[in-house]
């Protein structure tokens, strides 16, 4: 019975084909249906592109907009040169109101500059000049000639009061600032009367200040963002450029240096992470005594300007703690897994060898940075479109009782309707953009539809290069005689069969892992909404959701990279090759475990290692500790903006160029598993590995016969 058990869980080993020689090259289209299904939403999603084009505008993304709904500085238009935002009454941003529809109720202009002093209407009335000033902050169009002051603020043309204000985000706010002892002041003063009589306190519009900017605050760090970009790009570039040059170099020298490229970058992350641990000791140390150094992570909150928590000393501690904690369990790791990395830097050797013979598989990431590169560019410009293709919605403002109070109104025709008859104070202003077509309630459909397209698309083009790097390395195994029976053009073969047989069974794969992932979204978003919440059951659950998903996609990520290889080899269909994958893994559990696992440590080392060294040197480079070019590095707002792109794009870097030995690897083990089963080394079943192959990995002892085969022809490079 236990053996039933065991045998349904690893299936039958593989039995001796005289001509299997390999990749097959007579195989027929898998999983049509799949296919056809992936073309068929690709349509769609160009659809949904076109129609997020032609119905969204990014200009609302970028530029503040006006009572009209008119757009602040935009170029070409009437306020070309106006552009900030000035509202009428601030204190009216300090209603509620603004945190559920982002608007404050109050009249608000497109203005050249903010104002820079505090005044009256009344005050500004009784002189002409201060009047002339006045008036560049009243609605486009008034006539102020001959009205008093009265029929002025009744018609709403004017502002009742002028408060001293700076930009922020492109918007007029208060000029706030705090005197000893937390007396907060505009311009020197503490109250101020606002234009119909009554006395205003400074701290009043401290409040009104806090509420406008939540919405902009985080506008205005994507700006500050997005300016760094502007003017470090090109560094940015040459940062990327010299970490593919040194991935290449690293590459390279793996190949014909493999054992000692190994030990070197053994040591050489040891080192890296040894000098991050001493460089900020002395950090550290450099803040002991300095004011304001002692301030705690939490007692400084969040701040936007994320060089603030580098002036603490807090933050250099942990980061010491951080990096020391890595070191220790990466050394722990090394100390107990020395025997099998001698083993793993062996397979590393025979896969150099391989990639020795198929150079051509070297410069295949770059183009699945290319397909990765356009399906993220097309689903930012979509998501972007899709985000600003509402309308503008207006709706009823005032400040007394009024049964229109919010309801949606026409600029064009509200003075023509009982609203204004019943509410004398009433405007219709603009609320925010929205709609009620069928295109606006459907459009929380089409992002998601975004969303799950990019993830399909994405996880198609990785399963792309997995399964043509896994075709061009089997065709390097199964080849009799090395490199005589190599294919020619084995990537590009590969390719071309993973493309006209097999897009179905990739669309298949990345399908499945697609709908995991997405699942993790809606998990992560729900986990957002609830953290307020304080039922501790709903969020345990949730924990636990989140957890097993990540375990499956996991699984599903190692089964489908598996899947994939045999796809490349028998040309089955993906449910197929996933069975047949998953049995033959599991027939050699122990191997998998123990050497493939060790082998992807090995490698990650070496990513590791190329982060750092960049990471280390656009550190020094961007926040001007290099004295010889503290002149060419650009002037920054947060100099981290450029650090952190170019330690993300460096581990994608090394990643896909690691990725191709961890490829190779992984079908080199599958290969010989394979090879094990088919084969047994005699002259009529002979092994297609090579004799240290069969050392490294195999338990049993290589025929007598063989070893002389492979000692009288070593240029066969097999058994």
């Amino acid at each position: 019975m236990l053996f039933k058990k065991l045998l349904f869980l690893t299936g039958d080993a593989r039995k001796f084909d005289p001509t299997f020689k390999g990749p097959i090259h007579n195989r027929g289209c898998t999983d049509v249906l799949c296919c056809i299904l992936f073309v068929v939403a690709i349509i769609g999603y160009f659809a949904v592109g076109i129609l997020a084009w032609s119905q969204g505008d990014p200009r609302k993304v970028i530029y503040p907009t006006d009572s009209t709904g008119q757009f602040c500085g935009q170029a070409g238009t009437p306020l070309e040169k106006k552009p900030f935002l000035f509202y009428f009454n601030i204190l009216k941003c300090a209603s509620p109101l603004v945190l559920l529809e982002f608007q404050c109720p109050t009249t608000q202009l497109c203005v050249e500059s903010c104002p820079t002093k505090y005044t009256t209407l009344m005050k500004a009335s009784k002189n002409k000049g201060d009047l002339d000033y006045y008036a560049r902050f009243c609605k486009e169009g008034a006539n102020l000639t001959g009205m008093s002051v009265p029929q002025i603020l009744r018609d709403g043309l004017c502002p009742s009061v002028l408060v001293s204000s700076k930009p922020f985000g492109r918007r007029c706010l208060p000029a706030l600032s705090t005197l000893k002892g937390g007396v907060v002041v505009v311009g020197n003063q503490t109250t101020f009367d606002d234009g119909r009589g009554t006395m205003v306190n400074a701290t009043d519009f401290l409040d009104a200040s806090k509420k406008s900017n939540m919405v902009v605050e985080a506008r205005q760090v994507a700006m500050k963002i997005f300016e760094d970009y502007t003017v470090s790009w090109y560094w940015i570039l040459i940062g990327l450029v010299i970490a593919m040059v040194v991935s290449l170099i690293f590459i390279i020298l793996l190949r014909y240096l493999a054992g000692i490229m190994i030990w070197v970058m053994i040591i050489m992350v040891i080192l890296v992470i040894g000098y991050g641990i001493f460089h900020c000791a002395m950090e550290y140390r450099s803040l002991s005594g300095e004011p304001g150094a002692d301030v705690t992570i939490r007692d400084l909150g969040l701040q936007t300007d994320f060089s603030v928590y580098l002036q603490i000393r807090q933050t250099w501690l942990a980061f010491i703690i951080i990096l020391s904690i890595v070191e220790v369990i990466i050394i722990l790791l090394l100390i107990f897994l020395r025997k099998r990395i001698l083993i793993a830097i062996a397979l590393i050797k025979e896969a150099s060898r391989a990639v020795g013979h198929v150079m051509s598989s070297l410069f295949y990431p770059l183009l699945t940075f290319a397909l990765l590169a356009l399906v993220i560019a097309y689903w930012a410009i979509t998501a972007v479109f899709l985000s600003t293709s509402n309308t503008q919605v207006y709706k009823v403002f005032n400040s007394s009782e009024c049964e229109y109070s919010r309801d949606t109104c026409d600029p064009k025709t509200f003075n023509t309707t009982n609203v204004t008859a019943q509410c004398p104070d009433a405007e219709c202003l603009f609320a925010f953009y929205g709609g009620e077509t069928r295109y606006h309630q459907y459009l929380i459909v089409l992002q998601f539809y975004n969303v799950f397209l990019f993830f399909w698309c994405a996880n198609f083009v990785t399963a792309l290069g997995q399964v043509t790097l896994a075709g061009a390395f089997a065709s390097y195994y199964w080849a009799f005689k090395k490199p005589d029976d190599i294919p020619a053009s084995p990537v590009f073969s590969s390719l071309g069969r993973a493309l006209r047989y097999h897009t179905g069974s990739l669309a298949f794969g990345s399908l499945i892992l697609s709908l995991v992932q997405v699942i993790r979204v809606l998990l992560e978003y729900l986990d957002q909404k609830l953290k307020a919440a304080q039922n501790g059951c709903a969020k345990f659950l949730l924990s636990c959701l989140k957890c097993c998903f990540w375990c499956l996609e996991k699984f599903i990520k190692f089964l489908n990279r598996n899947a994939y290889i045999m796809v490349a080899i028998y040309g089955k269909s993906f449910c197929t090759s996933a069975k047949d994958a998953f049995f033959l893994l599991m027939r050699n559990i122990v191997r998998v475990a123990v050497l493939d696992k060790v082998t992807d440590f090995l490698l990650f080392l070496g990513k590791l290692l190329i982060v750092g060294i960049v990471g280390i040197f656009s550190f020094f480079f961007f926040s001007g500790r290099i004295k010889a070019v503290e002149q060419a590095a650009p002037s920054l707002n947060y100099y981290w903006v450029p650090i952190l792109t170019v330690v993300v794009g460096s581990y994608l870097i090394a990643h896909g160029f690691f990725s191709v030995y961890a490829m190779c690897v992984d079908t080199l083990f599958l290969c010989f598993c394979e090879d094990l089963e088919r084969n047994d080394g005699t002259p009529e079943r002979p092994y297609f590995m090579s004799l240290e192959l069969h050392e490294i990995l195999s338990k049993t002892k290589m025929p007598a016969t063989m070893i002389e085969l492979a000692v009288t022809q070593p240029d066969t490079g097999r058994c």
